[in-house]
């Protein structure tokens, strides 16, 4: 049976590019094709990619954790010199983890998108593309070298494209998608110059490789190659770090991901929550033989991941589009991601991305209900009432919401407390991380506020909603909406309650007796190894100090749990003080509101230059390009009359001339033939006159 699974393993990925085909070749050639068999073809695809995958895990947990690693080859792909690329599969404990939350989320995702989507005319389509979106990401979730993992990077880029800007017809939703795809290609062409000069620095060192395992086995003796003084190995983690901001809306590159928000909230869920948002934080933990050997590289991705998550969580308090806010949560969670790759945490950051994937997926799923109920109203200042209509949405929303907080005992207690004590310890080697480690602490409490507002505004109180009709108070009253919407609210709910248990601090092994600490950790230890986590997690338990590690934990949770019960209060009975605020410090909430004027600054110093570039490149190619192709075809005009005249008056006048002339004089010798037989006799008669006389003189 195991043989049996490892020899089919190639499907997971190669499942749904089945449905994509089936569903999208015929929705190309103007074939109709039945709801029934797009959603049954769509959604049954995943959920075989997801039980493989599982398969594929417990085949993988049944080996000896020194050898949980097996490659399945398809073909070989390119073969120069040394070099052998092959597009092959690489299965080992960190590409099971995204393995299972890629197919596992994406298919209740792909089962809410049956009722979110039902009324939507391009309903094949839209199935089509989450098929090869998921093929994509899980290539580049498997490939065993970085040439496949960057063609599933850019697959996954042109799919998001297809996706944010699916409802094209509107110009906003068109540009959304173009924003996303520009934005990710200046990210992906740093990543492209890291890609190359790694593989000319392999090269150097009598390594021409790609592939993952023969890089990390070989691959130690970059840290002794320089280029003009700067180690190399600095050079290429930063440059990928720049395709990883991209990826992963870090800053300066986040601005993409509030505006992805233009998608159906499907795609919000599964792209820009679970699955391709964290292809950046895939990248690095994958490498993570290679960053650890930069710790300047590592200390600027550290440093752009807590001002992202700090940006990110102040960008929330003051937004009013409910996806809108959901979207600058992951840009901040998303900074917690990388300040553990910064921090050296892998593992840390790997387990927060996993328990992220489940309550954001349920955050951005329940937001999808509630615009649904409120007929597709995303600002929550007119929504309000709720939870007695939706009261499922309402519980599993509570659920996520208190779990992206932070709050023991649900699971984003047990991955951002990880993350925030592993960058605190870390200060102790290295003093910025405390300052890191606050930046982070800070934003920790900015989440729990932000998400808390939400809450309230769209479940608590009473409603707020615009009345509907033509002049009549009408208002239909919202409803739950149905079970495959709500079906995979609860289960993700519930993966938001029991996940933490997988990675339960060593200093809290006692509290859970049958539980082992650091479960995930160990599973990840041989793709990450225990010494490379950077905060000195030992086996034995100690865990650094366990008192401070108590005391970060306790200030941590205290911080979230206080500023959701001061969000609470303030959104519920003070709203004279959010009023009072907002006004005295009127300046300060309209900067929070606009985004910090970031989209403002990027339009007025890097778009509008470009624009403006653009204007007098297409000025200079009309006047001056365009002027000297003209001059030139003018010029060669008038050559060509000279050329012209010469040959009318000088080559066909000679021509022709000679053909005159022997014309003329063909026609006075033509007259010598008179055919008189007595002229000619003349004629021979003279001629032997003159040949005598000839003879006689000379």
């Amino acid at each position: 049976m195991e043989q049996m699974i490892l020899q089919y393993s190639w499907l997971i990925p190669f499942l749904p590019l089945l449905g994509f085909v089936c569903n999208g070749l015929p929705t190309a050639l103007g074939i109709k094709l039945t709801r029934k068999y797009v959603y049954t073809l769509a959604c049954g695809v995943m959920f075989l990619s997801f039980v493989l995958s599982v398969a594929v895990f417990l085949v993988l947990k049944g080996m000896d954790p020194s050898h949980r690693e097996f490659t399945r080859t398809l073909w070989p792909w390119i073969q120069i010199g040394a070099l052998r690329v092959d597009v092959a599969f690489l299965f080992d404990p960190l590409s099971a983890v995204m393995l299972l939350v890629v197919t596992g989320v994406g298919f209740l995702i792909h089962l809410y998108a049956t009722g979110y989507m039902h009324e939507d005319p391009s309903y094949a389509r839209f199935f089509a593309y989450l098929n090869l979106f998921c093929f994509m990401m899980l290539m580049l979730v498997l490939a065993n070298n970085l040439l496949l993992l960057f063609l599933g990077w850019e697959g996954v880029g042109l799919c998001s494209y297809l996706l944010i800007g699916f409802w094209f017809k509107e110009k906003a939703n068109g540009s959304a998608g173009m924003k996303a795809f520009v934005v990710n290609r200046i990210g992906d062409f740093g990543m492209m110059l890291g890609l190359i000069i790694l593989f000319w620095a392999l090269f150097a060192i009598g390594l021409p490789s790609m592939t993952f395992t023969e890089m990390r086995l070989g691959g130690t003796a970059l840290m002794f190659v320089n280029i003009m003084g700067v180690p190399v190995v600095t050079m290429i983690c930063l440059l990928l770090f720049l395709g990883a901001c991209g990826k992963s809306a870090q800053i300066p590159l986040y601005v993409w991901l509030p505006d992805a928000m233009a998608g159906p909230t499907p795609v919000s869920a599964l792209i820009h929550a679970a699955t391709m948002v964290t292809a950046g934080v895939y990248l690095i933990a994958r490498l993570n033989w290679l960053f650890v050997m930069s710790p300047a590289a590592l200390i600027v991705i550290a440093s752009i991941g807590a001002f992202t998550a700090f940006v990110g969580a102040t960008i929330g308090f003051a937004q009013n589009d409910i996806k809108k806010v959901l979207a600058y949560s992951t840009v901040s969670q998303l900074g917690y991601m990388m300040l553990a790759m910064g921090a050296g945490a892998f593992s840390a950051g790997m387990f927060h991305l996993t328990t992220h994937a489940m309550f954001k997926a349920c955050l951005f799923l329940g937001s999808g209900s509630v615009i649904m109920a409120m007929h597709h109203e995303q600002d929550m200042r007119h929504m309000g009432g709720l939870k007695k209509h939706m009261p499922i949405t309402f519980l599993t929303f509570v659920i996520a919401t208190v779990a992206i907080c932070g709050i023991f005992p649900l699971a984003g207690f047990f991955s951002k407390d990880e993350i925030l004590w592993q960058v605190f310890h870390k200060g102790s080697f290295a003093g910025w991380y405390y300052f890191l480690w606050a930046m982070g602490f800070v934003g920790a409490a900015g989440t729990a506020f932000y998400m808390v507002r939400l809450v309230v505004m769209t479940f608590l109180g009473e409603s707020r909603a615009v009345p509907s009709g033509h002049g009549a108070q009408q208002h239909v009253v919202p409803k739950e909406s149905p079970w495959n919407v709500t079906l995979p609210l609860v289960v993700l709910a519930s993966m938001s309650v029991v996940l933490g248990f997988l990675n339960i601090p060593y200093i809290m092994n006692h509290l859970f007796g049958s539980f082992s600490a650091g479960l995930f950790t160990e599973w990840l230890s041989p793709v990450i190894p225990v010494a490379e986590h950077g905060a000195g997690l030992e086996e034995n338990g100690s865990h650094g100090s366990g008192l401070l590690e108590w005391g970060v934990m306790f200030l941590s949770v205290a911080a979230a749990a206080g500023a959701m019960y001061l969000s609470y209060v303030m959104y519920t009975r003070r709203m004279d003080v959010v009023q009072r605020f907002t006004t005295k410090f009127a300046r300060l909430h309209n900067v929070v509101l606009n985004k910090y004027y970031v989209d403002e600054a990027y339009q007025r110093f890097v778009v509008d230059p470009l624009l403006g570039l653009n204007r007098l490149c297409a000025k200079f190619d009309a006047v001056v390009i365009d002027g000297i192709v003209n001059l030139v075809a003018k010029v060669t005009k008038l050559y060509s009359v000279v050329i012209g005249w010469c040959d009318d008056f000088f080559v066909d006048g000679l021509v022709n001339g000679l053909a005159r002339l022997t014309n003329r004089m063909g026609a006075r010798l033509r007259l010598i033939q008179t055919g008189h037989i007595q002229h000619y006799a003349y004629v021979v008669v003279a001629g032997i006159v003159v040949m005598l006389m000839v003879k006689i003189l000379f």
